[in-house]
């Protein structure tokens, strides 16, 4: 596949660029939202990788004007901010996915092949597992019809498990993913968290089957 990188952290960037090359891509980047937007509009890509926040351009003035100028070339939008405002202005500019920083290579890779295999400009509105339904653009969650209200980390929380479905993670992985920022974030956090969901998408519903799993001596996991 052919990727712009459009990154303003060179060191990231680089990094991004050389393990894609690894993987057989080929790789353009850019390190400001002028060259980017440059690059995205004058070649052709299969994936475009494109930070939030950039010098020049952001990544959502650079996002809309490509749309707008009927560019369908999936977009994995990468972001520092947590909050859900910031997640959804980015969906809202026309990205197909968002992936916060810091992140796993592996993730990154596997969204970027999920991204390829979409057909271009179909964007994704809902994950699902099993019954349970999140939607990230308009921050709300159901099983099966029935509505679950959730405070914002817990919204966070379970859309990161959501993004990846059969994956442990470890509550140490859980608070660096989902508490990157927060300083006042105790060691027991994401487990206190994983009890919270547990409470509202899994003990409401006894006759279903649980979806939030704990695997012992590793973490934590969603699926059927």
């Amino acid at each position: 596949m052919k990727i712009l990188v459009v990154e303003d952290e060179k060191r990231i960037a680089d990094n991004i660029k050389k393990g894609l090359e690894l993987k057989s891509h080929i790789v353009d980047v850019a390190y400001d939202g002028y060259d980017g937007y440059s690059f995205a509009a004058s070649e052709e890509y299969d994936v475009i990788i494109l930070d939030l926040m950039l010098p020049g351009k952001d990544g959502v003035t650079i996002c809309k004007q490509l749309r707008a100028e009927g560019d369908s070339t999936p977009i994995l939008m990468l972001t520092a901010k947590t909050l859900v405002e910031d997640r959804v202005n980015g969906l809202d500019s026309g990205a197909d996915d968002y992936l916060g920083k810091p992140f796993a290579f592996e993730e990154l890779i596997a969204r970027i092949h999920a991204l390829s295999r979409r057909p271009q400009g179909v964007l994704v509105e809902e994950l699902m597992v099993g019954d349970l339904t999140l939607d990230p653009k308009n921050y709300e969650v159901k099983r099966g019809s029935k509505k679950i209200d959730l405070s914002k980390k817990e919204f966070a929380l379970l859309e990161f498990l959501m993004r990846t479905p059969g994956t442990v993670y470890s509550k140490e992985e859980l608070t660096e993913r989902v508490w990157e920022f927060d300083a006042d974030v105790l060691p027991n956090t994401a487990q206190v968290y994983i009890g919270y969901l547990r409470n509202k998408i899994d003990k409401p519903f006894p006759n279903r089957k649980p979806l939030i799993q704990t695997v012992r001596g590793f973490g934590y996991k969603i699926g059927e």
